[in-house]
C-alpha cells in the first residue's frame, strides 16, 4: 500500500462541484429534489408506520420491506440534503473526516440494499416453493438474524473500502467533480498508484453483485418452474402478483447501478456517473414505496383502513 509521499501536505478539505454549474437550472432542481426527499421521506417512514402498526403485515415479506424502507430514507438522507445545499451554494466544503464518513455511509447502504434484495428473493422463493414450511423456516429469529448479518457484512465491507481509500495520500487538487464522496471521483484525486485499490473495490463490489445476483436468479428460477407447474391460473397470477414489486425493485437497482458502473472510461464518464447516481441514490429510494404499495394489495388494503381511520396511529 502506497504511502505518503515527501514534501506531500495532505489536504484537510474538499470542495464538490455539484451536479450542475448551470445557474438557470439550480433553482429549479432545488425545488424537484426538494420534492423528490419529501416523497422519500414520507413514503419510507410511512411505510415503516404502516407495517409496524397493521397485524395483517407482521410476516416476513413486510418485516424486510421495513427494513429496505428504512435503508432507503437513510441512503437518501446520507447524500441528498448536501445535493440540496449546492444549488444554493456555488461550491461546497467539505472536511476530509466528513468526506470520509459520507463514503462510508454511501457504501455501507448500497451494500445492505444489495444483500437485503437477495434475501427478500430467498423469502419469496421459500414462500411459493415451499409453503407449509414458510413459517418454520422463516422464523422470526431467522428474520432477525438474516438482517443483523446484513448490517454485519455491509458495515465490514464499508471499513475496508473506506480504511483502503483514505490510507492513500490526497495532496491536491482537492476538487471533487460530484456532489457527493463516491469512489471513482475521490480516488481520482489520490496523489499516488491507485490500481491496488482500485482492484479491492472492483473485487469487492463484483463479489457482492455476483453473490446476490445468484442468490436472485436462482431463487426465480425455482419460482418460474414452481409457478409454472401450478394448475390454478388464479394461483398462478396471485404468485406472480407477490414477485412482480420485488422484481420491478430489483430491475430499477441493479439496472442503473449496472449501467452506470460499467461504462468504459472516458472524459465525460464523470459527467455520466453523477446524473446516474441521481437514479440509484434519489429517484429508486423514492420509488421503492410506491412501488410495493402501488403493486401489493394487502399494503393497500393496510392503507386504505389507515385512511378510513380502522387503524391505531
Amino acid at each position: 500500500m502506497p504511502t505518503v509521499m515527501e514534501n506531500c501536505t495532505q489536504v484537510t478539505r474538499f470542495l464538490l462541484l455539484g451536479l450542475t454549474e448551470q445557474e438557470g437550472l439550480q433553482g429549479i432542481l432545488f425545488v424537484l429534489f426538494l420534492l423528490i426527499y419529501s416523497a422519500t421521506l414520507i413514503g419510507n417512514l410511512g411505510m415503516i408506520t404502516l407495517i409496524h402498526t397493521n397485524p395483517q403485515l407482521h410476516k416476513p415479506m413486510y418485516f424486510f420491506l421495513s427494513v429496505l424502507s428504512f435503508i432507503d430514507s437513510s441512503f437518501s438522507t446520507v447524500d441528498t440534503p448536501r445535493l440540496l445545499e449546492s444549488f444554493l451554494i456555488s461550491s461546497q466544503s467539505i472536511s476530509l473526516a466528513g468526506c470520509m464518513v459520507q463514503m462510508a455511509l454511501m457504501t455501507l447502504h448500497g451494500t445492505a440494499e444489495c444483500l437485503l434484495l437477495a434475501i427478500m428473493a430467498y423469502d419469496r422463493f421459500t414462500a411459493i416453493c415451499h409453503p407449509l414450511l414458510y413459517h418454520t423456516i422463516m422464523s422470526q429469529r431467522l428474520c432477525v438474524l438474516l438482517v443483523v448479518a446484513t448490517y454485519t457484512a455491509s458495515v465490514a465491507n464499508s471499513a475496508l473500502l473506506t480504511r483502503y481509500i483514505f490510507k492513500l495520500p490526497y495532496c491536491g487538487p482537492n476538487v471533487i467533480n460530484h456532489y457527493f464522496c463516491d469512489i471513482p471521483p475521490v480516488l481520482h484525486l489520490a496523489s499516488a498508484d491507485t490500481k491496488e485499490v482500485e482492484a479491492i473495490v472492483f473485487s469487492s463490489s463484483a463479489l457482492i453483485i455476483l453473490f446476490t445476483l445468484t442468490i436472485i436468479l436462482v431463487s426465480y428460477a425455482y419460482i418460474l418452474v414452481t409457478i409454472c407447474r401450478m394448475n390454478s391460473l388464479e394461483a398462478q397470477s396471485k404468485a406472480f402478483s407477490t414477485c412482480a414489486s420485488h422484481l420491478t425493485v430489483i430491475c430499477l437497482f441493479y439496472g442503473t447501478t449496472t449501467f452506470m458502473y460499467a461504462q468504459p472510461n472516458s472524459p465525460n464518464s464523470m459527467d455520466q456517473n453523477k446524473v446516474m447516481s441521481i437514479f440509484y441514490t434519489v429517484a429508486i429510494p423514492m420509488l421503492n414505496p410506491l412501488i410495493y404499495s402501488l403493486r401489493n394489495k394487502d399494503v393497500k388494503a393496510a392503507l386504505k383502513r389507515r385512511c378510513s381511520g380502522k387503524l391505531p396511529l
